[in-house]
């Protein structure tokens, strides 16, 4: 690496950081050969410091190391990470005497951090980052507190740049990954005679009015205070099983466990084919391994949690002080977890545990094994799975994934069974409900009467007993899974005048829900294998009265909190679905009522069918209302209608290349409650809005297709993928049977879209997004576990976490009508909820669109309306002016976020003697100060005048042999006043410095030697040279 003098001197002068005086005394403790020693050199000679040489005997002891810190007074200490977390224990007593303790080159553990804060804090603790090619720090971060996890890498220092780029070297959202360049006067010149890799990590800053920048391979994330959070590695990161694992995070969550000091994981291929994590520890306390893998559990998705855990008493350092993975040993039986062996039963679990022998690769399998810890995957189920057809054992490779067990599995084989579906024959006179009676379901006599018997009114109110539609099976098991409350309980508030336009509302909504089946309709599941719902003669809507805390909150406030649905829940067993409670607002003299009602029954589309209903009703015009349609046709439809062929013939051919799910900023909790998350709104302009239909209208597309495809951009820039795919709600009513319509119930279905962010054209773009969407509307029932199927992702992880839900709301045409109509009644507001981390709701208005985005944290809901408004202004221009522009061209950034990034997130200019050598600077301190201490070593001390005399003498002496500037001079010698002396005189001959790793072998200093092209070595008689 070629670095030039102003980089070495922007590192220790005015650098941001650091501020080294004459007063400091810098162990100088690196290897020469590691770039970490320019820090240790001329951060004490370019400020007037000393140099405190310590020779490798001392370093290699901590307790001679801590002795000499403490006689030499030393203040300002370079350590790396994996030094650091063997030494720090030892160092305690001597850290408080330090003005600087620096510590990188790895990641850091937090728990040796709390410790030094604890009970050693130095005046300042660094952590430190930077390539060599960078010149040794690029950014720094001064460490005040350890309970924040991970140890950010800080900003940039003086006079240096970080930038954080996708693929295309685009600026990433805050808080995304993506890969860290430096630009900078701490850049180097590039790699000596290698011009090839010159030109791939050294690029033109398009920043930075043209100068340098270099791709350091590192993953890292800004973080919202403008620090950066270090990620890991490109080349740590690994394939398994289909993800993409950042081992780095792995180790930090492994280093966060109380009894793990130092840890280490590596992705082992050590039998073709079967590449497994392996975790490295050692410990502060005995622990078991057992216990770790449960612990990363409660961390980690279970694809990131290693299958083998070794323990160490010390890791394998290199000469630099760096963790030597090289030198970690394979894994050995101790290192595999254990159940506790027991024997399988049986002559099923004994020919599966001899398939499990054999595709697994371990001698001996328990009937309490679990297959993914024995170190399977989705691709050893598969070839599993086929193993147990040939051995006529059937199952479903699914089983495996919920029940990965032996003996649970085993118990699974041959299961399953076909559901006949007969016709209804329930008349209001029937007397007792019998299985022939039943249309969709077969269930047994002792089903059906305990069924009836949860229904008030008995056989005489019930209407219809029929399954579930796929949908509602999700959302029944999100209400059961949930803890507290209910992500699928929606609400709307309404204000009224008086109680009696109240009541009059309560009448209107009780007529609407006399007509339609789903709204009186209740499920029962307890005590039957499969749940089911049942259709009421007759359910009255439950009204309730709130009294208000006349000293609390404002009234609406009261009720929503008090039927907040993260908190409240309706019971599903009782019809109708829904509820209102109603409160007297005596300061606005008015009733506030909350309807609440399950999105089991109603859709957004339902929802709209029912204020339509309403609406007559209110006018007295019940006549005109047309004949209401069972939701059974819609169940019966999608049960019978059933192509799974189809289906799976046309998501494979989307998805079978896809084997990493779209995970926006990691987020995969699609179960989630509701809490935590955040919303926001945004109307699209008139004039925008506009634009944007007319481009739909002469691209032959869907206004939906635009949206659909500039969402694929917001979200292949914060998940950092090309393909990417996302979750689009289905109306659902394509093909639910005559009258779907106006049908109320659950219709919708939520399906995969995969959309690739990729070079073609955006005119092309929105053309085969359309045609892919079109196509999608042909499998609307489809189910979302078969989509998933006919990917590459495993069933234990979501293919996406976010969702694209595109709704047309009719505008209102004569606003004063409606008015009249509804007089004395006012819609308030209506709640949205979602239980994917990232919602997109978009509202075609009829001309305008209306943006709303539900986001858990730490993403905002605001700035994915800005990234999603800026990519559609983006979209609509190309369209307008370069249809062929790439589609992955389209930036997601909005102007104030590039600003941020860019320049916020960076410091400005520092002003420092970037134009003086490094020996000219020094012979300044020099002539100034001549008889201060420059450098001691052990009993030999030297001046800042002695110094400068030994280098004149060995400077002058080099241009007598011949020695010019330019030239090459390879150093090999010890830390010593002697290598000062050495880097200084070459420095004055204008030569170029090559330092040489004395503890390197011979070969491979007599390469460094060849390479660099140096005619000169500078060593003592004492070294054996090559």
């Amino acid at each position: 690496v070629l670095v030039p003098h102003r980089a070495i001197t922007r590192l220790v002068i005015n650098n941001g950081y650091a501020d080294f005086n004459q007063h400091d005394r810098v162990a100088f403790a690196s290897n020469p050969a590691f770039d970490a020693s320019t820090l240790d050199v001329w951060a004490p000679l370019l400020n007037g410091g000393a140099v405190v040489v310590v020779d490798q005997d001392t370093l290699l002891s901590r307790a001679d190391f801590a002795s000499m810190l403490q006689e030499q007074a030393v203040s300002v200490l370079w350590m790396t990470a994996g030094l650091f977390h063997q030494y720090a224990e030892g160092l305690l007593p001597v850290f408080p005497q330090m003005r600087y303790l620096i510590v990188g080159g790895d990641v850091l553990d937090p728990n040796v951090i709390a410790k030094v804060l604890k009970d050693g804090a130095p005046q300042h603790l660094l952590n430190g980052y930077g390539p060599t090619e960078a010149t040794t720090f690029s950014t720094t971060h001064e460490i005040t507190r350890a309970d924040e996890g991970s140890v950010p890498i800080g900003r940039p220092v003086g006079n240096s740049r970080a930038y954080v780029l996708d693929a295309r070297q685009q600026p990433v959202p805050v808080g995304v990954t993506g890969e860290l360049y430096i630009g900078g006067q701490g850049v180097a010149l590039g790699y000596l005679n290698r011009a090839d890799l010159t030109a791939e990590k050294f690029l033109t800053d398009p920043f930075n009015d043209g100068a340098l920048m270099y791709r350091t391979g590192d993953l890292v994330a800004w973080r919202a205070d403008g620090t950066l959070q270090y990620q890991g590695r490109n080349d740590q990161q690994v394939k398994i099983r289909g993800f993409r694992i950042e081992l780095g995070e792995i180790e930090t969550r492994l280093s966060e466990h109380p009894q793990v000091k130092d840890a280490v994981v590596l992705a082992r291929e050590d039998e073709p084919g079967h590449k497994r994590l392996v975790a490295y520890f050692t410990e502060r306390e005995s622990v078991d391994i057992t216990a770790l893998r449960d612990y990363l559990l409660t961390q980690l998705p279970d694809y990131m949690v290693p299958a083998a855990y070794v323990r160490l008493d010390n890791l394998p350092l290199t000469n630099n002080g760096k963790v030597d993975r090289k030198a970690l040993p394979a894994p050995d039986q101790d290192a595999l977890l254990s159940r506790g062996y027991e024997a399988p039963q049986g002559e099923v679990e004994t020919v599966l545990a001899q398939i499990w022998s054999d595709v697994l690769k371990v001698e001996q399998v328990g009937r309490h094994d679990n297959f993914f810890e024995l170190g399977g995957h989705s691709l050893l189920a598969v070839n599993l799975i086929e193993r147990m057809r040939q051995a006529d054992l059937s199952a479903d490779v699914r089983v495996l994934f919920r029940q990965p067990t032996l003996a649970a599995l085993a118990a699974a084989v041959g299961s399953g069974r076909e559901v006949a579906v007969p016709a209804n024959l329930i008349t209001p006179d029937c007397v007792r409900i019998t299985p022939d009676l039943l249309p969709l379901i077969t269930l047994d006599q002792a089903g059906i009467d305990h069924i009836v018997a949860q229904i008030p009114g008995g056989t005489a109110n019930v209407q219809d007993i029929y399954p579930l539609a796929p949908l509602q099976e999700g959302v029944l098991y999100h209400h059961l899974r949930a803890e507290t409350g209910d992500p699928y309980l929606l609400q709307s508030s309404y204000g009224f005048d008086n109680l009696e336009r109240f009541q009059v509302f309560i009448e209107v909504l009780q007529a609407v829900i006399d007509r339609h089946d789903i709204l009186r309709t209740s499920l029962v599941w307890q005590g039957l294998e499969t749940p089911v719902q049942v259709v009421w003669r007759k359910a009255a809507l439950a009204v309730q009265e709130m009294l208000a805390d006349p000293r609390g909150d404002d009234v609406l406030n009261q009720l929503r909190e008090r039927f907040d649905a993260r908190h409240y829940r309706l019971d599903l067993t009782q019809a109708p679905l829904m509820r209102i409670i109603y409160a007297r607002d005596e300061a606005n003299q008015r009733i506030v009522a909350l309807l609440m009602f399950h999105h089991l029954v109603m859709d957004h589309t339902a929802f709209e069918v029912v204020q339509q209903e309403m609406h007559l009703l209110l006018q007295g015009q019940g006549e005109h209302l047309k004949h209401a349609v069972p939701y059974r046709n819609y169940v019966a439809q999608v049960r019978l209608g059933s192509t799974d062929a189809e289906h799976e013939r046309f998501f494979r051919e989307m998805l079978s290349d896809i084997d990493e799910p779209t995970l926006p900023l990691g987020l995969q909790d699609v179960q989630g409650d509701g809490h935590g998350v955040g919303e926001a709104t945004h109307v699209l302009d008139k004039g925008l809005s506009l634009r944007l239909r007319e481009q739909a209208r002469q691209t032959g597309v869907s206004a939906a297709s635009l949206f659909h495809l500039a969402w694929a951009r917001v979200l292949g820039s914060v998940s950092g993928r090309r393909e990417v795919v996302f979750g689009t709600v289905l109306l659902g009513r394509m093909q639910g049977g005559e009258g779907a319509d106006r049908g109320l119930g659950m219709f919708i279905n939520t399906l995969p879209l995969r959309v690739d962010v990729d070079a073609m054209g955006v005119r092309s773009a929105v053309k085969a997004t359309h045609a892919r969407l079109t196509a999608l509307l042909g499998h609307e029932h489809a189910s979302l576990a078969l989509a998933q199927r006919c990917s590459g992702v495993p069933a234990s992880v979501p293919l996406f976490s976010a969702l694209l839900n595109y709704r047309h709301t009719g505008a209102v045409e004569d606003m004063t009508a409606l008015e009249q109509v509804w007089h004395g009644m006012h819609f308030l507001h209506a709640a949205e909820s979602t239980n994917y981390p990232i919602t997109l709701n978009v509202d075609d208005l009829g001309e305008q669109f209306n943006l709303n985005a539900l986001v858990v944290s730490p993403l905002e809901a605001r700035r994915l309306c800005d990234y999603l408004l800026t990519v559609v202004e983006q979209l609509v221009q190309a369209l307008e002016q370069s249809p062929d522009l790439p589609f992955e061209q389209l930036s997601v950034l909005p102007a104030s976020e590039v600003h941020q990034v860019l320049v916020e997130f960076n410091p400005a200019p520092r002003a420092y003697p970037e134009t003086l050598t490094l020996h000219a600077l020094f012979e300044a301190h020099a002539a100034a100060d001549p008889q201060a201490l420059a450098a001691v070593h052990g009993e030999q001390a030297v001046s800042y005048a002695q110094l400068n005399q030994r280098a004149n003498r060995l400077a002058h002496h080099l241009i007598g042999l011949g020695v010019v500037p330019g030239e090459r001079v390879a150093i090999l010698l010890e830390r010593s006043v002697d290598l000062l002396v050495s880097q200084l005189a070459i420095s004055k001959c204008a030569a170029v410095y090559v330092p040489l790793d004395v503890n390197a072998p011979l070969d491979r200093q007599g390469f460094m030697i060849s390479d660099s092209g140096a005619q000169w070595v500078l060593t003592a008689t004492s070294i054996e040279a090559p």
